[in-house]
C-alpha cells in the first residue's frame, strides 16, 4: 500500500494521463500479486514493482503501435489543459509540460531517479539498461529540463538527442 502513490506518479509520468496511469498501476498490482512467489523478500519491493510497471507500459505502447489510430472529433478541447486555479499550479503544470517534452527514455530515468529517488543501479535494473545509460539519459534529461524551464525557445520542440 505504501508504494501506490509512487507507482501512480511514475505511471502518470509514463502515460501523461491520470486515468491510464491508474489503470497501469492496477494492472501492475494485479501482476505483482499473481507473481508474489517470484519476489525475493531480501530485496526492496519498490524497484521490483517499478520494473513490473515499466514492462507493462512498454508492452502497452507496443500493442498500441500495432493498432490503427482512433481519433475522436466529439470534444475538440480535450487536449487543452485546464486553467490553473490555485497558486503553485502554474509551476506544476510547467513542470508537467517540461517532463512531457523529454524523450520517453529520458523522462523515465528523470522520474525514477529524480522523483522516486531510486539509485542508478535500481533504475537500470527497472529499465533493463546499463547503469551508464541511466547516467547519460539522466544528464541529458536534466539539461533539457533546465533549458525548458528557463524558457529558452530552442529547448521547446527540439528533438532530444
Amino acid at each position: 500500500m505504501a508504494q501506490i502513490p509512487r507507482l501512480r506518479r511514475y505511471a502518470y509520468a509514463l502515460t501523461g494521463d491520470r486515468s491510464q496511469g491508474d489503470d497501469l498501476v492496477q494492472e501492475c498490482l494485479e501482476r505483482a500479486w499473481g507473481r508474489r512467489r517470484l519476489y525475493e523478500a531480501s530485496r526492496p519491493i519498490r524497484p521490483w514493482l517499478f520494473t513490473i510497471l515499466h514492462n507493462l507500459h512498454v508492452n502497452q505502447v507496443r500493442r498500441r503501435a500495432a493498432e490503427p489510430a482512433m481519433v475522436s472529433h466529439d470534444d475538440p478541447a480535450s487536449g487543452e489543459p485546464a486553467a490553473p486555479g490555485e497558486p503553485g499550479e502554474v509551476e506544476l503544470e510547467d513542470l508537467r509540460r517540461a517532463l512531457a517534452s523529454l524523450a520517453p527514455a529520458q523522462r523515465e530515468v528523470v522520474v525514477l531517479v529524480g522523483v522516486e529517488q531510486l539509485s542508478y543501479r535500481e533504475a537500470a535494473a527497472t529499465l533493463g539498461v546499463p547503469v551508464g545509460t541511466v547516467m547519460s539519459r539522466l544528464s541529458r534529461g536534466r539539461a533539457q529540463l533546465r533549458e525548458w524551464l528557463a524558457g529558452r525557445d530552442d529547448a521547446v520542440g527540439r528533438k532530444p538527442r
